[in-house]
């Protein structure tokens, strides 16, 4: 016996909901040999009917009103691919109150409702599948929930923005600045018009806090995430980075620290943030380039795994999306109880470890000041480091531009520093920018070495 097809409702489509479509039409025949019935969208909601109708032809239903497509009784699951806060989180919660599956691309939704959505498919036996609203094509969530369930994750560590990496591998390639590049990437279509969630590293801490929760089974925090851009990056510190045997990289980290005892005496937190890092040249990581993604798992059985591709695009995204479909055809009959958890533990088993200031994590640094060039300048500043306890790993030493008067010369100043607390660090780069003889703003990047 045959079963009838599954019938899938999709609401917005543009690249990546076209890229569904097509990948579907033209996988299918695969794609139910694997799902076990056939899988097709027989509606679509998007706002231009015209050309949407063009994309899937004559034999789907197309409609302006997203509201009908969750109405509708034969729709067993529903596509949210708009995007945002809005709109989009009062679809999803209608259309889980509907007893309607659910599959979104939307991290900006999940990081900041996921909490409520989850709880809500919980309540209602349905699924909410999400494995697009991270990495794009890379299959880092289900990685996460099902293939690394033995182990306990120790850290997370990504490049999740494509963006933002392909604006820092051409500053890199070119010696080009911040934003010379940045034209350039809009040009080709790799930044927005307006990219301010990329470049500022709003989206790569969604996506960190979407892992960080199935990663160590805490609720999503967003709030809670340390976010830091690449605007302020310039080339000089990316070629000073590269003598040092460093690349800098936009990174989401997300990390367990056993060692950290809170103020009321409990064990334990979360290190959630994201913000450019040095990262040694010999890790695999540092060598991703352009727009593609990578993320490095550490699990205490695993050691280290890398999952690495795509992680935007039409057809990229559609690949997680239909592999959610998938999943949800064929579990959708099962007990909720047999079903893979939203968040990977147990809905009634997750766990109250705080997410940490950023004034607690522990990391080491890279730092560049610009001083005058005259004598006890470098005592001064390495007498600060050691009276905060604050131990130096390198230290280098270039010659500026000229600054200021005829004559007057300065010098650039670059220490790494071994691990230590952001707290101390910050009091410690107060006191050196206070010396008369530091020039300009300094430059402190965290530096991740990833072993």
């Amino acid at each position: 016996m045959t079963m009838k097809p599954i019938q899938v409702g999709l609401l917005g489509i543009g690249t990546v909901g076209s890229g569904t479509f097509s990948v579907l039409q033209r996988n299918q025949e695969e794609i139910r040999r694997r799902a076990g019935r056939g899988i097709e969208i027989t509606m679509v909601a998007d706002l231009d009917i015209a050309r949407a109708q063009a994309i899937v032809g004559k034999d789907v239903q197309v409609v302006g009103d997203a509201r009908a497509v969750i109405a509708n009784p034969q729709i067993d699951i529903v596509i949210e691919l708009i995007g945002g806060y809005g709109i989009a989180r009062q679809l999803v919660m209608e259309a889980i109150e509907a007893g309607k599956h659910v599959v979104t691309a939307n991290k900006a939704l999940l990081a900041v409702h996921g909490t409520e959505i989850f709880a809500a498919a919980h309540r209602k036996g349905v699924m909410v599948a999400f494995e697009a609203a991270v990495a794009g094509g890379i299959p880092i969530i289900k990685a996460l929930r099902e293939g690394l369930t033995a182990n306990r994750i120790e850290w997370i560590a990504g490049i999740i923005n494509g963006t933002t990496n392909f604006i820092l591998s051409e500053m890199r390639a070119k010696g080009l600045d911040f934003d010379v590049v940045l034209k350039e990437a809009q040009r080709l279509g790799y930044a927005e018009a307006d990219p301010t969630f990329d470049i500022e590293g709003v989206d790569a801490a969604h996506k960190a806090t979407i892992m960080s929760a199935i990663a160590f089974g805490i609720p999503v925090q967003f709030d809670k995430a340390y976010v830091e851009g690449i605007t302020q990056l310039g080339a000089a510190d990316i070629r000073y980075a590269e003598q040092l045997g460093y690349r800098i990289k936009l990174l989401g980290i997300v990390k367990r620290r056993q060692d950290y005892v809170s103020p009321s005496g409990l064990a334990g937190g979360i290190e959630l943030r994201v913000h450019p890092s040095l990262v040694p040249a010999k890790r695999l990581i540092a060598n991703v380039e352009g727009a593609m993604n990578a993320v490095v798992v550490q699990g205490d059985a695993v050691g280290t795994t890398l999952y690495y591709g795509k992680g935007a695009g039409s057809e990229p995204t559609a690949s997680a999306v239909i592999a959610d479909l998938v999943d949800i055809t064929r579990l959708h009959t099962a007990d909720s109880a047999q079903r893979v958890p939203h968040l990977a533990f147990q809905p009634d088993a997750m766990s109250d470890t705080p997410v940490l200031p950023m004034s607690e994590v522990v990391t080491s640094y890279y730092l560049r000041l610009r001083v005058a060039d005259e004598a006890g300048v470098l005592a001064r500043v390495t007498g600060i480091l050691a009276g905060a306890g604050i131990s130096i790993d390198a230290v280098l030493q270039r010659e500026a531009d000229e600054v200021g008067g005829v004559g007057a010369t300065a010098t650039d100043l670059i220490i790494l520093t071994h691990d230590t607390r952001e707290g101390t660090m910050d009091g410690a780069l107060a006191q050196m920018q206070a010396l008369p003889t530091v020039l300009a703003p300094i430059t402190r990047i965290r530096k991740e070495e990833l072993a």
